[in-house]
């Protein structure tokens, strides 16, 4: 059988005679034989389709360790691990293009700044959140929160909290998971008053759905913070909610091990900043269409994001509980951090796995379009999850972005 120098190998397969001896000396892509005399690699004709294959890899930016996992498998398989690469680059990529949008945002932000000081104006963070409202108008919170014990735990480890400046949800873990919860709440709640602002909202108890008094929720609007400093305090307001938790995980052997999930959001007065810990959720229904915001810090996130495990076979997975990441105390958790422009007529949703485990995507969306008010749809929420056996306690909180004027004209009902 004929062979191809490298040189020739090179031209057919378009890759350099550089890159061929590497793939070589990586056991990607072994010349036929090598010349014993001249040393020169010699390629068959039939290798021409692995050469382009490694080219192909290379181009879609696929590391070199893994295109040796790609070329070894059937091309099934090597088809899923080709998909998975690229839905996880695809990730990648979009949590990228949302630092990079933050980033052009603050960096505009502070050359305004800085001519307007120049100016002798105040040099504040251009409200951004109301390009789908009406001229002047500002937009409020509009919300309702609850945590229920389910029916098959004896104890409910869920926290929901809600006021019109901060959301959050919380799913303890262990002995003490109750107090893990609630305490890393009780730690985000300093936000509210940073920078200062008007009476926030009251906790909200078990099984009791609580809205705010007209003033909490209607009143004027929260200072605009820059969106570095709202990142910044929220990153630190998560440090000290682990403390905390740590604290009580170290408090005795019953408590060890003790640890919670965390989803909040933060109302800027133009922007929700938003941190997530775990796999508590926060979803947008915007247009009549559910957007899940928040990825899942789970071992069966991962098997799916890598494409070695489905969506499906994910809900029935004996590890699908087991979490990668969570404040615990045992190691410093990385929490998801990101800036989210608000639109009028935008609904949020933050909940515990007790809701999302048991009721499927289709019924979430339907009571959360359905719903004419936040307090409805986390009643009905929790109705769901509870029909559908309830075998985890449940939190949720709703949120509506409103016209304040909107929302003075018809205060929350309880």
């Amino acid at each position: 059988m004929a062979v191809l120098t490298i040189g020739e190998f090179a031209r057919a397969s378009h890759l350099s005679p550089k890159a061929l001896r590497l793939y070589d000396e990586l056991g990607l892509l072994t010349p036929a034989r090598v010349d014993p005399v001249s040393g020169y690699r010699l390629y068959e004709p039939g290798q021409l389709e692995q050469a382009r294959l490694v080219a192909w890899l290379r181009r879609l930016g696929m590391p070199l360790a893994r295109i040796r996992v790609v070329c070894d498998l059937p091309p099934a398989a090597a088809a899923a691990e080709v998909a998975a690469f690229w839905a996880q680059a695809e990730a990648d990529l979009a949590s990228r293009r949302d630092l990079a949008a933050f980033l052009t945002s603050y960096l505009a932000a502070r050359e305004l700044s800085a001519t307007r000081a120049a100016e002798g104006l105040p040099a504040e963070w251009p409200a951004k959140g109301t390009a789908m409202t009406a001229p002047g108008a500002t937009l409020a919170i509009r919300y309702a929160a609850a945590s229920d014990i389910g029916r098959s735990r004896p104890v409910n480890q869920d926290s929901a909290y809600a006021s019109g400046r901060l959301l959050a949800v919380a799913d303890g873990t262990g002995g003490a998971g109750d107090r893990a919860s609630a305490a890393a709440i009780e730690a985000l709640k300093s936000l509210e008053t940073w920078p200062p602002s008007p009476e926030p909202g009251p906790l909200v108890t078990p099984r009791r759905v609580m809205t705010p008094p007209p003033s909490a929720a209607g009143g004027a609007p929260p200072p605009v913070a820059g969106p570095g400093d709202l990142l910044s305090a929220l990153a630190q307001a998560v440090q000290q909610a682990e403390a905390a938790v740590q604290d009580i995980a170290a408090a005795g052997p019953a408590q060890r091990g003790s640890g919670t999930t965390l989803t909040a959001m933060l109302w800027s007065g133009s922007q929700l900043a938003l941190v997530h810990v775990g796999d508590t959720r926060a979803y947008l229904l915007r247009g009549g269409e559910l957007f899940q915001i928040t990825h899942d810090h789970t071992v069966v996130q991962s098997l799916i994001d890598q494409g070695r495990l489905t969506a499906e076979e994910a809900l029935s997975h004996p590890e699908r509980a087991l979490l990668l990441r969570a404040l615990d105390g045992t190691q410093a958790a990385v929490p998801d951090l990101s800036l989210h422009e608000v639109r009028s007529g935008d609904r949020y949703l933050l909940c515990s796995d007790g809701l999302t485990a048991v009721a499927p995507a289709s019924g979430i969306h339907q009571v959360l379009r359905d719903a004419a008010e936040p307090a409805a749809a986390v009643r009905e929420l929790i109705s769901l999850a509870n029909s559908g056996g309830g075998p985890d306690n449940i939190a949720c909180v709703v949120a509506d972005l409103v016209e304040s004027a909107e929302l003075a004209a018809s205060p929350p009902r309880a």
